[in-house]
């Protein structure tokens, strides 16, 4: 059903650009953001061209208390309809905070986005299955593969500065009591912050995260 500029956009390798990475199992993972999936559905497909459904949310056992926050996780299940194409994907989310309703929040969106984007990558590079190959043959490595969707505006560092962005995301990952809260925060930091801050701020932002992290694991194996 996908015509020649469809099969081509769909076959056509990831841009190294839209590739993030974060830690997971002592390993670095990679992996596309949410906002990235739906832009490559929107150009590729069309903004009325496809659709979304979340068939399932699964609560995965009752609310705990840790370190005075609250923890919730959810599996979920989503649908995406292009024609007559149909992909289901499964998602788990995890949300820590000292709110119960944020907490249940967080866990809702990361498992809405992470089971949303396993339904995409079965169509292709685009959306992230060019990562699910180890050597990564599929992603490209030029600053941008011709038409697939730019990274959203960034701010100047003048106006991040003026925002209170840094302390801002100084406080949301500095924040966290345990490291599964922390990577949690991490994930909240990529798919939100990362993409709008001036470009030179990301590797500071890191250290912060990296720091934490480590100050963390010294705290849990003492």
């Amino acid at each position: 059903m996908f015509n020649d500029e469809q099969k081509a956009a769909l076959s056509a390798p990831l841009s190294r650009d839209a590739v993030k990475k974060r830690k997971g199992g002592g390993m670095d993972l990679s992996y596309i953001e949410g906002w990235w999936a739906i832009a490559e559905a929107n150009r590729i497909f069309g903004f009325d061209g496809w659709t979304r459904e979340t068939v399932d949310m699964l609560k995965c056992g009752e609310p705990e208390q840790v370190n005075g926050k609250w923890r919730v996780r959810f599996m979920c299940k989503v649908r995406i309809t292009v024609g007559d194409i149909i992909r289901e994907g499964t998602g788990y989310g995890s949300g820590i905070a000292g709110d119960l309703g944020d907490a249940y929040e967080g866990a809702i969106k990361e498992a809405e986005t992470d089971a949303m984007k396993r339904a995409f990558m079965t169509f292709g590079n685009p959306f992230g299955l060019a990562l699910y190959d180890k050597t990564q043959s599929a992603v490209s490595d030029t600053s941008q593969v011709v038409g697939q969707s730019p990274a959203p505006a960034r701010k100047s560092a003048a106006q991040a500065k003026r925002d209170g962005d840094n302390e801002t995301v100084r406080g949301i990952l500095e924040g966290a009591d345990t490291l599964e809260e922390l990577d949690s925060r991490w994930r909240q930091v990529e798919n939100e912050w990362l993409p709008i801050l001036p470009l030179s701020w990301e590797d500071s932002v890191r250290d912060v995260y990296e720091k934490h992290r480590d100050k963390l694991k010294e705290k849990e194996t003492a």
